[in-house]
Formats: C-alpha cells, structure tokens, sequence
C-alpha cells in the first residue's frame, strides 16, 4: 500500500529519471543535428550543453520561476497575517520556514518552489489574500508546504526549465527549417529529405511530449498535497472552501506563463477556460473531485 514515504521517494526518483531522459532526448537532437550538417562537433556541444542545463535547472529554476512569476519577497511588517500562518505550518509540519514571496496579481492562487527543504518558497497572490479568510489561508499555505515535505516541489519545478528548453529547441528547429537554414547540403537527395521528414515529426512531437509529461505530473502531486495540507490543520474544511472560491474566480491570471502552470494550487489561465478543454490537457483536477476528496461533498 502506497504511503506519504514511499510517494516521496517516487518523487526523487522521478526527479533523476525526468533529467536523464532530457540527457537523452538532447544527445538525440545532437546527434541528429550533427549527422544532418556531417559535424561531430555539433554532437559533443549538445551533450556539454545537456549536463549544463541539468545543473542549472536543479540550483537555479526557482529563482526563474519566482522571475516567471513577478514573484517579490514579502515583508513581515507588511504581510504579517501571511509569514505567521506560514511559519506557524511550518514549525507543526517539521519544515524549515521558507522564504515567503507575493504576486501583484488579483487573481487568488498560490505555488511552492525551490529544489529542496532548505530552499523552499511559497508564494501567494494578493488577490488570495483579499478573498480568503485565516482558516481557509491556512487551508492553502498547508497545501504548499505539503509539495515542500512530500518532495515533489524539486520534481515538479526542474520540469519548468527543462520543458521550457525542449519547447525552445523544437521551435528553434522549425524556424530553421521553415527558412531553409536546413535545406542546405543534403536537401537534393532522398536521405536529405527522410531527415527533414523526420526532424519535422520530432520538431512536432517534443514539446506536445514534454507538456503531458507536465500535466501527468501535476494532477496527482496536487491531490496528494490537499490530504497532506488537511492532515497538516487538521481541518480540511479550510482548504476545501479556499478551492471552492478560488474555483468562483472565473478571470485568468494577468501575469503568468504556461511553462509554471502546473505549480500553481490552480490553474492560472482560470476555471472558465478550464471548462472548455480536455480533461487530458488541464493542468490541475477537477476542484469539485478535490473538495468531494477533502469532505466527501
């Protein structure tokens, strides 16, 4: 039977398995950089380029998404409710208290960051701050600090740097391509063109990939982190009434990018378009199957 512990320690190794099939899906598109243009050399830049952006994704990608985010520290004078509630959970989950960041961003949402306990970060909206009362903040906070003790907070976040790259690489491929940078030299013969065929499908292909791997890992860290957060306050009523008016605000977020969606307790884009998607391509579940998981209604 799967427990707090065991979906912990699926999630670091979830972590070195997402970094070395990124290794591999980029000594892939060297490789077929380097045997398309016949320069070995393209080969040994894309693997050093690889190992450099594994590394930075795991000590830098919460400073690039708190930057994503129009993220600013938050003062405790200033934001006093916020860094109490925070480290009032922190010290009842066990959890080094983390730094705490605000979003100028009307719409209520939340998010936790950073590669590991020590590093962590919580971040809210004030727009989150302006609707919820303190039980129901409590709610939220427990949620996010949850992401931090289960360790899916590191998962989840190098996701953000290494989508976003594979992304960048295929478009950068299909610019090329579309102005004929890579029609140069083998273009004129049937080989040429299979390898165009090929780099057209994979071009195509990689970033649909790595978005589902995104999604995947979103809906069922966020489902693990609101019975960690209820078990935390011991009171799940809070975070099940904080989701259902998060869930009222129908208007998306004014400052977000798709590549940090995932990370927020909803989806940034707002519940109105989450209604007209796919199941398949929505970053978060369903809010009502999480308040019916919270208090069975």
């Amino acid at each position: 039977m799967a427990t707090l512990y065991t979906e912990q320690s699926k999630n670091v190794t979830k972590t070195w398995l997402l970094m070395a099939v990124f290794f591999a899906v980029v000594i892939g598109l060297g490789w077929f950089f380097s045997f398309y243009y016949g320069n070995p050399d393209i080969l040994y830049f894309f693997v050093g380029f690889s190992i450099l952006m594994n590394i930075f994704s795991y000590w830098f990608s919460d400073k690039i998404v708190l930057r994503l985010a129009g993220a600013k520290e938050a003062k405790r004078e200033e934001y006093f409710d916020l860094y109490t509630s925070v480290e009032n959970l922190s010290i009842t989950a066990g959890l080094p208290m983390p730094r705490v960041y605000v979003i100028d961003d009307p719409a209520p949402n939340a998010f936790a960051t950073g590669r590991d306990k020590k590093h962590a970060v919580v971040a809210v909206t004030k727009g989150l701050l302006g609707i919820l009362e303190k039980s129901e903040l409590e709610g939220v906070i427990a949620h996010e600090l949850s992401h931090v003790g289960n360790r899916d907070m590191l998962l989840s976040t190098v996701v953000v740097v290494l989508v976003g790259f594979v992304t960048i690489i295929a478009d950068v491929f299909r610019r090329n391509l579309f102005f004929g940078n890579l029609g140069r030299g083998r273009n004129n013969n049937r080989g040429g063109n299979i390898l165009v065929i090929v780099g057209i499908i994979l071009s195509i292909l990689a970033p649909i990939f790595a978005v589902l791997i995104q999604l995947a890992i979103s809906r069922k860290r966020e489902f693990l982190a609101d019975t960690s957060g209820a078990l935390l306050t011991r009171y799940p009523e809070g975070l099940a009434h904080a989701l259902s008016k998060i869930s009222q605000y129908q208007q998306p977020m004014a400052h977000q990018s798709s590549a940090i969606a995932h990370l927020y307790i909803s989806d940034p884009k707002g519940s109105g378009f989450g209604k007209k998607i796919s199941h398949l391509f929505a970053t978060h579940p369903p809010v009502e199957e999480r308040i019916k998981a919270l208090i069975g209604k």
